[in-house]
């Protein structure tokens, strides 16, 4: 098992490797600098600002300077946000998406087993082609939608920022919907396969109560949506880059999207470091868990 764990480790720190180093390249290779969108400087003054960071040397020492940097916990200054580090962003902004994902995770998980099961039981085919009508509409038309209705109709929430619970109700929604109505696609399809196994017959010819019955075959259908968990709550976290912007969140979702357009480099790989960490840290800990219920899946890998 120590040593399952460690090939995991091991592969998904090469994996943050490879994807440090190709945000790094392809943010340097791609036209257009941090400064080009800033008033025409003279260039002297332009090239003392290449060399405060590092600019002006070759891109291989470039690349050295920065990874030597992430080795300390330095990810480097930003160049739109005056006086702020990386560092500086990700701890005021990790926060807010972390508490938007999570919550969103918790609201996805309950909604989607409840709708997926009751669905199971009461509805035919019919309202599983709702559900992949559902996770097939964007998030910022979703958005959209709910802004009109909740925020210019009936004016009852807020349509943006993220000030207070009300703040909250419209981006959780938006965020959850999707994952919720996956999570109960999938709890459908899990339950009605329980519901044509052998012990389920047997239980149900046995005449126990209804209420044990359900959860007998409920607990035996959740297998699947808890296999996906992991990696649904970096998901959620994750990949909330819309729904910031939409909803002028300040988290690390609107500051990547803000950051790609100015060309802010140390912003970019430094929440794209910790988006990848956080993806490829729940996907390691989803395949230990895997592995520990179920032995077999060590053997497999």
């Amino acid at each position: 098992m120590f040593g399952f764990i460690l090939k995991r480790f091991f592969s998904g720190a090469t994996v943050i490797l490879l994807v440090i180093t190709a945000t790094f390249f392809l943010l340097r290779i791609v036209p257009g600098g941090p400064f080009d969108k800033e008033k025409k400087l003279p260039e002297e003054i332009k090239r003392n600002i290449e060399r405060k960071f590092h600019l002006d040397k070759p891109i291989y020492e470039q690349f050295i300077i920065y990874l030597s940097g992430v080795l300390r916990g330095d990810l480097g200054p930003s160049y739109k946000f005056v006086h702020r580090t990386a560092n500086d962003i990700i701890k005021d902004t990790f926060p807010v998406s972390f508490k938007l994902g999570a919550i969103s995770f918790v609201v996805s998980i309950f909604f989607g087993i409840v709708v997926g099961v009751f669905s199971a039981f009461r509805f035919g085919k019919t309202f599983e082609s709702l559900f992949s009508f559902g996770i097939s509409i964007p998030s910022f038309v979703f958005a959209s939608f709910l802004i009109l209705v909740f925020s210019v109709w009936l004016k009852v929430l807020p349509p943006a920022l993220w000030e207070g619970w009300r703040h909250y109700v419209l981006p959780i929604a938006t965020l959850s919907f999707g994952p919720a109505l996956y999570i109960a696609k999938l709890t459908r399809t899990s339950v009605l396969m329980t519901l044509q196994e052998d012990f389920v017959k047997f239980a149900r010819a046995k005449g126990i109560g209804r209420f044990r019955f359900l959860l007998h075959v409920v607990s035996a259908s959740l297998s699947s949506v808890f296999s996906i968990g992991g990696m649904l709550f970096a998901f959620l976290i994750t990949g909330s880059f819309i729904v910031e912007t939409v909803f002028a969140i300040p988290g690390m979702g609107r500051y990547f999207v803000l950051s790609v357009v100015d060309r802010d480099y140390p912003v970019v790989m430094a929440l794209t470091l910790v988006f990848t960490t956080i993806l490829v840290s729940m996907n390691i800990l989803s395949e230990i868990a895997y592995a520990i219920f179920d032995p077999r899946a060590r053997e497999k890998r």
